[in-house]
């Protein structure tokens, strides 16, 4: 039993060292010139032994940008955090990041899409953060976050069809829901991305509740 909590302890510090190479790697990129260089990653993500890791689209302008964290202060966080009341998950049993780490803005200084070759200049710290945040179930809110996943390891989830519903990708459980921003519910209604939220907590659940059976 001592050895396999000194290897457990181990196994943990190892991976805390890697994300403090991660962040400081993330902190030293400038490679995207349309960017506001917010580079938001470090410990007020979450934990690294969180169960569930939440991946969404990018950094924005009042929210992340602002505060160091992803989706708090602007509307797309304030949504989330009322989404997560709704799903009966505690956000401090998370992982919170974004599949962009900085924030894209257009010539007007307002909150745009990133750019594909964007994200894909994100996508190895993405992957990165997954290796090291090894949660069993990661979420992905928005087709951004769901391709950039498609792109580190093939998966055929479709976000219209396969909303708030288990897939399986890499041997975790990925789960494919609509970004918390506003402008989400000009294609899927408030009403139905509640009922999806209900869904993913009843998802986190029943995932947890089976994997303390197999622990025990």
């Amino acid at each position: 039993m001592q050895a396999e909590s000194s290897h457990l302890r181990s196994t943990t510090e190892a991976r805390r060292r890697e994300f403090e190479r991660l962040v400081l790697d993330v902190r030293g990129c400038f490679a995207c010139d349309r960017m506001a260089h917010s580079h938001v990653l470090g410990e007020a993500n979450g934990s690294l032994d969180a169960r569930v890791i939440f991946v969404a689209e990018a950094v924005g302008r009042r929210g992340g940008a602002v505060t160091g964290v992803p989706l708090t202060r602007d509307e797309s966080g304030k949504r989330f955090a009322r989404f997560l009341e709704l799903a009966g998950i505690p956000r401090n049993d998370t992982f919170v990041t974004n599949a962009v780490l900085c924030n894209p803005l257009d010539k007007l200084g307002r909150n745009r899409p990133p750019t594909p070759a964007e994200a894909a200049g994100c996508r190895p710290f993405l992957a990165r953060t997954l290796d090291v945040v090894p949660a069993p179930l990661v979420v992905t809110l928005g087709r951004v976050a769901l391709e950039s996943l498609r792109a580190i390891a093939p998966h055929d989830a479709d976000l219209p069809r396969d909303v708030a519903t288990p897939v399986a990708w890499r041997g975790r459980i990925l789960i494919p829901m609509y970004h918390p921003s506003r402008q989400s519910t000009l294609h899927r209604p408030q009403s139905a991305q509640e009922d999806d939220w209900r869904r993913l907590g009843e998802i986190v659940r029943t995932h947890l509740k089976r994997a303390e059976r197999i622990t025990i």
